[in-house]
């Protein structure tokens, strides 16, 4: 039970207030410790899924202090966990946002702002993009009425090529928005310079990648902005929320009003006039001294996330080192477990000169092999293996693709084949040896056996 002093006492407030707030951190502690530790793994009733939150009781009391400040709204932890973040990931700033997706949304509309005056892309403009991803990596381009060119994607990094993006280039072309798959990153250094060759903006979607590198050179500092997602099968979490960072002070700019409302207004949450003219601006048709801070330079959106998002945020870069390791170290077992199998399967490959920050492990299965991808994923469905597919596949094969406008540059055939023949499976930080050794074990099995029917059936 927490103590409280009586209140007769003369003993000053805050250091009341912090009294209490040790004790509450002492029974968060103990909370954890009865509640998320000490589960065992049960090979074949326990289940291995691909993704999920990791946390220890720093996290929660981190969230705890935020709901205990009740500032509901973005606040100082926010600010700290930007700062950090921009810190980390080598860019001059970060802003958060409530999710990957709106990121993405957030960095693809400050292509529209008229902050960039002649470079402001128009509707009409093509935009290169993988067919093979998440839909949220297009769908910003299509919301603003320009043209996606879809590409192909090379097996077994996953990722686009250099020499396939400058081929796709036309005069209309304006941008590229790419996304480096499962934490694997894509050449971004020789795309980057054709971006700049042909005068290009480049977005990297590195919402699977916190952490990976190119030449020793964070993922999303080589373009003009960089996207981050928080939800929790990602490197870190704070449940929803995502970020977008540049090093550009003017698509900074245009980030921010595109999240807080599209309103000309810079002021944080809880300030006034910030600028020092709330009252003294004149702009569009507006009469001279209306309020500034309700005053709107582009359409936006209210993206933002809360303090205590930020806060949970904060506590949990402080393990991302911790993390990516384990995501390495995963990574490297499940390869070497499966290293026999290549016969059967296409294993990932990281690009050359990255240290990639594994999102999960790629396996395409060979059209020699004596199953189908959908068997073998159904297979360990079944003993409780979580399973992903490579997100949207081809994206153009999709229903929503129906009747919109866009491009496709050459032919899709890894992208097809990964719709038809890939599926990953976890290295996320919760796995222990205990469960890689099962689901090697199970994709063993699983394989010998069929091999053993396939030789046992054959005329």
């Amino acid at each position: 039970m927490i103590q409280c002093t009586p209140a007769s006492e003369p003993v000053d407030s805050a250091l009341q207030a912090e009294d209490i707030r040790r004790q509450i951190h002492q029974l968060v502690e103990r909370h954890y410790a009865l509640t998320h530790t000490g589960k065992l793994f049960s090979a074949g009733h326990s289940s291995v899924p691909v993704s999920g939150r990791v946390f220890d009781a720093t996290d929660v009391k981190h969230a705890v202090d935020a709901a205990l400040e009740f500032w509901l709204t973005a606040g100082h932890f926010n600010d700290e966990f930007q700062a950090k973040l921009a810190q980390r990931v080598g860019a001059r700033y970060a802003l958060t946002v409530n999710s990957g997706s709106s990121a993405n949304l957030v960095a693809f509309s400050a292509l529209t702002s008229p902050l960039l005056r002649e470079r402001i892309l128009q509707p009409g403009s093509e935009v290169i993009t993988a067919a093979t991803g998440f839909p949220t990596t297009v769908n910003p381009s299509m919301l603003w009425g320009m043209t996606p060119v879809f590409i192909d994607i090379d097996i077994p990094t996953y990722n686009v090529t250099p020499e396939v993006v400058e081929a796709a280039i036309t005069p209309q072309t304006r941008a590229i928005m790419v996304a480096h798959t499962l934490g694997n990153p894509f050449d971004a250094a020789r795309i980057a310079e054709i971006a700049r060759r042909h005068n290009l903006f480049l977005i990297e979607d590195c919402c699977d990648a916190l952490g990976a590198t190119l030449n020793g050179r964070h993922v999303g500092t080589f373009g003009d902005i960089g996207t981050l997602s928080f939800y929790p099968a990602h490197h870190i979490t704070m449940g929803e929320g995502g970020a977008a960072f540049t090093s550009h002070p003017g698509l900074r700019r245009a980030m921010e009003t595109f999240r807080d409302w599209g309103r000309d207004c810079y002021c944080d949450p809880g300030k006034d006039n910030t600028c020092n003219r709330r009252f003294g601006w004149q702009l569009g048709d507006l009469p001279h001294g209306y309020d500034h801070k309700y005053t709107y330079g582009h359409l936006g959106f209210n993206l933002k996330i809360t303090d205590m998002q930020a806060a949970v945020g904060l506590a949990q870069l402080s393990h991302l080192d911790d993390f990516i390791a384990a995501r390495r170290r995963n990574f490297d077992s499940l390869r070497q477990g499966l290293r026999g199998l290549e016969d059967l399967f296409i294993l990932p490959e990281a690009t050359v000169n990255s240290e990639p920050s594994w999102f999960g492990f790629l396996l395409t299965v060979r059209e020699s092999a004596p199953f189908s991808r959908d068997e073998i994923v159904r297979h360990l469905n079944d003993r409780k293996i979580g399973t992903r597919l490579l997100f949207g596949g081809n994206l153009t094969r999709q229903p929503y693709m129906h009747n919109r406008h866009y491009r496709i540059h050459g032919k899709l055939t890894n992208s097809d084949r990964v719709v038809n023949q890939t599926f990953w499976i976890g290295v996320y930080p919760g796995l222990e040896a205990a469960e890689l050794d099962y689901v090697i074990g199970t994709i063993g099995d699983f394989c010998r056996a069929r091999l053993a029917t396939n030789r046992t059936h054959r005329p």
